[in-house]
C-alpha cells in the first residue's frame, strides 16, 4: 500500500469490529481511508466470503489509495480481520494536497500508484479468473487503436513465454487460449500482430 505523510484533516475515526467489509471491489473511491489501528485482509470475496486472500496490513498504513490516486475503482475487497479504527479523508482535499506537490514528487507518486494497481489486478486476476478469462483482459490491457474504423490490435513485443509467466500459465497453455480465441474469431492474425475485431467479447469473457 501507498504510504505517504501528506498533512490532510481526516474525518471523526470510524470503528469497525472484526469481519466488517471496509471496501468492496468495484465501488468508487470516494475516500482515502487511513487504517489507523488493528489488521486488514485483502482479496476477493463471493456471497459475503473473503474466497482468495491476496494478504493482510497491519495499521498504519494507507489502504488501496492507487484507485484514489487514479480515480479508479477499488481493486480488492478489503475485511477487517480484527477491530480496526480507521480515518477517512476526503477525496478532494488529498488530491490538491497531491498537486501542491512538486511535480517530480507528484510524478513518482503517480507511477508508483499505476504499478501497484497493475500488480494488484494482475494478482487479483490470477486468483479468481481461468486461463482463457486472464489472456482476453491482457490483450484488452495492451489493445491500440489501429486507425481503421475504430479498430484495435496488439502487437506482441515480447515472447510467448513470458507473456505466460506474467499470466501465471504455461507457454503451452497460451498458445492453446490463443488457437481457442481465434476460433471463436476473438481474435484474428498471427505472429507479432493480433487483430481484436470483438472487443465486447473480449470484455464479457474476462469477466469485466
Amino acid at each position: 500500500m501507498l504510504d505517504t505523510a501528506l498533512p490532510v484533516s481526516a474525518e471523526p475515526a470510524t470503528f469497525l469490529p472484526a469481519g466488517a467489509v471496509v471496501l468492496r471491489r468495484g465501488d468508487a473511491a470516494t475516500h482515502f481511508v487511513h487504517v489507523l489501528q488493528g489488521r486488514v485482509v485483502s482479496g476477493v470475496m463471493a456471497n459475503g466470503h473473503m474466497v482468495h486472500q491476496l494478504g493482510t496490513v497491519d495499521g498504519p498504513v494507507w489502504l488501496e489509495s492507487a484507485a484514489g490516486l487514479l480515480g479508479l475503482t477499488h481493486a480488492v475487497d478489503a475485511v477487517a480481520e480484527t477491530q480496526v479504527s480507521l480515518g477517512f479523508f476526503p477525496l478532494s482535499e488529498f488530491l490538491a494536497q497531491v498537486q501542491a506537490m512538486p511535480t517530480a514528487a507528484q510524478n513518482l507518486l503517480m507511477d508508483m500508484a499505476r504499478s501497484q494497481r497493475q500488480q494488484t489486478e494482475m494478482a487479483v486476476s490470477r486468483l479468481s479468473k481461468d486461463a482463457d478469462a486472464r489472456c482476453a483482459e491482457w490483450l484488452l490491457r495492451h489493445a491500440e487503436p489501429t486507425g481503421q474504423s475504430g479498430g484495435l490490435a496488439v502487437k506482441l513485443t515480447e515472447r510467448k513465454r513470458t507473456i505466460a509467466a506474467q499470466l501465471g500459465i504455461a507457454p503451452e497453455t497460451f498458445s492453446r487460449v490463443l488457437r481457442h480465441l481465434r476460433e471463436r474469431h476473438l481474435i484474428v492474425g498471427g505472429g507479432r500482430l493480433l487483430a481484436l475485431p470483438d472487443p465486447q467479447g473480449l470484455q464479457e469473457l474476462a469477466g469485466n
